[in-house]
């Protein structure tokens, strides 16, 4: 990055800051004390907000972060000698230093391959049927991302062949909902919809992606498998002390409606992005561009040049492979200069 260059941030929407929604309700929260370690009236509220959303008397709980979201929320789903099928580029995968397999104490990941990140049922059966002696762990869980990491989504009709799979070979379906709301505006869906309706028994659902400084909602649709789960927060630090404040912000997305807006905002910068970069000489989408992810292919000589100007972005998808993510803030003002240094870059090349 050249000194007169200051970054602009397209990594991540992890980079963003808070949304006016969330932090409302966290000053609100914040001009009376309440009782600690979730026993506040904001978390009850919060809780019985994602029941009505949801439409559903499921379980909920709150933490810090996505990693120990789905680290517990598959240890609760699984014993140590189980196994969790997922994509091969699965967050729980590639992306959380074996925090699945150490919070279960040692159930083992099982990976797929699958076009534009999904997994299918066809690449589920063949990893349960592969083998089923004792020296194989066994196959208990399946876990989806949604949105997936290469930013596509999954349809009704696709997850419910996935939980006809599961049925059959008595599995459990975990959703790793990190961008949640994205894949729920894509799709133009409830949240029911996307979870219990189709055979969904536990979701991670991300608010950190949303707007929210911090925090992340687990809620176990099956609620047997809730069981004792404040206790394994707790023995995991996860319990925080001021609960409210994870809560509040959580309620001023879903009470106002943020959660979702958020999102449609964020698909819409994505969806202009992409529609921009394919027209660019030399530049080529690697996936659909479904929620708030672009994923495009550009010449190495170009990353350079778009990093000298304070770009961020992501390269982990293979050579060439860039990754922008827009986010509730994203304006198309910003997209602008990045497609117009893509343009002057470019120019520089031929």
């Amino acid at each position: 990055m050249t000194p007169e260059c200051t970054p602009r941030f397209l990594a991540s929407d992890n980079t963003s800051g808070i949304c006016p929604e969330a932090m409302e309700y966290l000053l609100k929260a914040n001009q009376t004390d309440d009782l600690a370690y979730g026993n506040d009236s904001w978390t009850a509220r919060a809780a019985d907000r994602f029941r009505k959303m949801f439409d559903y008397d499921c379980e909920v709980f709150f933490v810090f972060n996505g990693t120990a979201a789905n680290s517990l929320a598959l240890a609760a789903m699984g014993r140590s000698f189980h196994s969790v099928i997922c994509h091969e580029l699965a967050h729980i995968e590639t992306d959380e230093c074996g925090g699945p397999e150490f919070f279960s104490n040692g159930a083992k990941l099982l990976t797929s391959p699958g076009v534009n990140g999904k997994l299918t049922p066809e690449g589920i059966e063949a990893l349960v049927t592969k083998r089923n002696d004792i020296h194989y762990p066994k196959p208990k869980v399946i876990s989806l991302t949604q949105a997936t990491e290469v930013g596509t989504v999954y349809s009704r009709e696709e997850l419910l062949a996935i939980r006809a799979v599961a049925d059959k070979y008595d599995l459990r379906l975990h959703m790793d909902g990190a961008r949640f709301a994205n894949a729920c505006a894509a799709l133009d869906a409830t949240p029911a919809e996307l979870t219990w309706q189709v055979g969904v028994d536990a979701l991670c659902f991300s608010g950190t992606k949303n707007g929210l400084a911090f925090g992340e909602a687990i809620l176990f649709f099956n609620r047997d498998l809730a069981e004792d789960f404040a206790w394994r927060c707790k023995q995991a630090g996860q319990l925080a002390s001021k609960m409210r404040f994870i809560a509040a912000p959580w309620l001023g997305l879903l009470e106002s409606g943020a959660w979702r807006t958020n999102a449609e905002h964020a698909n819409a910068m994505a969806a202009y992005l992409a529609r921009r970069l394919a027209s660019l000489p030399g530049v080529s989408l690697m996936f659909p561009t479904q929620a708030n992810s672009v994923f495009v292919e550009l010449p190495p000589v170009l990353i350079d040049y778009l990093r000298q100007r304070g770009w961020t972005f992501y390269t982990f998808i293979g050579a060439g492979g860039v990754r922008f993510v827009c986010a509730w803030n994203t304006t198309t003002e910003l997209l602008d200069d990045l497609l117009a240094d893509m343009e002057t870059g470019l120019r520089s090349l031929t």
